[in-house]
């Protein structure tokens, strides 16, 4: 049983304390901490209601490493579950470094002003945490993270060596909004702007954003148009493994979606640059996330399914073979249980089961880790058990066109 402190009060929040609370035997304590208290208020409200638990809550500026360090020394948890914005990784692995405490995270961090994604900044971390005896967990959401762990798995049980990777990711859920994104809309509208970019060869190549598209069969859905994107988990799986000639990732989009990013980008409501307007200087991208719909209020109406995987061709025993490795979601069955979309439900779940495998010992040792480092097993069992199972395809045909095998 251990203390946790957790991080951020959005959709991804609201489920990670949700499922850290049905499991007080080892999350004996929670504190769910924001910059904006009254969040956290209701969702401890929610936990009340739902699972007769109790949790605390406080304030903090997660970008304030002072405040920070003042609340983790008052509340002395084991770890930190971190589900804040991307910008604060740094200043929250700080905190932890000079508390004391194991950290978790599902996104890289990424500098405010250029839409940079790359693990570098947290990797160099690791002579420290590993000096100081702790444990820092990157990208534990789904992608990254189950990506990661379905990778892992293939490695372990299927393949002697994975030649070609490709994540496939398909949300056909209708929340009925004319524009809205899933998570956060300033990190993900940075995400889908910037130029595509994949991994082929020992080397990475580049895309005009959006460029690369083609229809994707996704399992219980149907074929989907899918895009090819660059994702911050390709840079640990290259690294991780170097059998791979090429890894990929692609999502999808609907044509409506896709209509309303082009006229915003065209009108420069993207840009992440500070404009100056009435005499204050403003962030177009971060006065259109204060427009847009909150995701966490998406829950409610959302229909449909997602579908995330990982298509995978290698070899075993010199033979060829494929792998199909997937979990599909449905927004309206995790609304029932937690109150939330299966967006924030497929990325609030995996944190939970990280920080459990971390605290059990399954996954805890000194250093800072990508989640594929570690073995798949243990997590691959908690998916089954705490609502995202997975299903898999030995040797079926995949979407994608390889280079012939030598």
């Amino acid at each position: 049983m251990s203390k946790i402190l957790i991080i951020g009060a959005g959709g991804v929040g609201h489920v990670v304390a949700h499922k850290c609370a049905a499991l007080p035997d080892v999350f004996s304590e929670i504190l769910l901490a924001s910059r904006t208290k009254s969040k956290c208020d209701a969702i401890a409200s929610s936990i009340k209601t739902r699972l007769d638990e109790t949790i605390a809550t406080a304030q903090v500026d997660a970008d304030k490493v002072p405040e920070l360090v003042s609340l983790i020394r008052d509340f002395q948890p084991a770890m930190v579950i971190n589900v804040v914005l991307p910008y604060q990784d740094l200043t929250i692995m700080d905190a932890c470094l000079e508390t004391g405490v194991h950290y978790l995270d599902t996104a890289n961090y990424e500098p405010r002003d250029v839409a940079k994604f790359e693990y570098r900044w947290q990797w160099a971390y690791q002579d420290r945490f590993t000096q100081a005896g702790l444990m820092a967990l990157l990208g534990c959401g789904f992608d990254p993270g189950v990506t990661g762990v379905f990778t892992a798995y293939a490695q372990k049980h299927i393949f002697d060596e994975m030649h070609y990777l490709d994540i496939v990711d398909c949300n056909a859920g209708d929340h009925g909004q004319a524009f809205a994104t899933n998570f956060n809309p300033e990190i993900n509208i940075r995400e889908i702007t910037q130029r595509g970019r994949y991994w082929e060869d020992g080397e990475w190549q580049e895309t005009e954003p959006l460029s690369v598209h083609k229809p994707i069969e996704y399992p219980d859905i149907g074929a989907r148009e899918s895009y090819l994107l660059y994702h911050e988990e390709l840079e640990s799986l290259v690294k991780n493994f170097p059998s791979l000639k090429r890894a990929r990732f692609w999502m999808t989009f609907g044509e409506n979606y896709i209509k309303h990013l082009e006229v915003l980008q065209n009108v420069g409501m993207t840009r992440i640059d500070p404009v100056r307007y009435q005499g204050v200087d403003i962030v177009p991208l971060q006065f259109l996330k204060a427009v847009l719909p909150e995701p966490a209020s998406l829950g409610e109406n959302y229909e449909g399914q997602t579908s995330i995987g990982c298509q995978i061709k290698g070899v075993k025993d010199g033979r060829d073979r494929t792998f199909y490795i997937y979990n599909n979601c449905d927004h309206a069955e995790t609304y029932r249980e937690v109150g939330a979309q299966a967006v924030s439900y497929t990325t609030g779940v995996p944190a939970m089961i990280g920080a459990k495998q971390m605290l059990s010992g399954n996954w805890m040792r000194p250093g800072v880790f990508n989640v594929e480092e570690l073995d798949p097993d243990p997590f691959m069992a908690d998916l089954n058990a705490y609502g995202l199972p997975w299903k898999a395809q030995v040797d079926v045909p995949l979407p994608h066109e390889y280079a012939e095998e030598k």
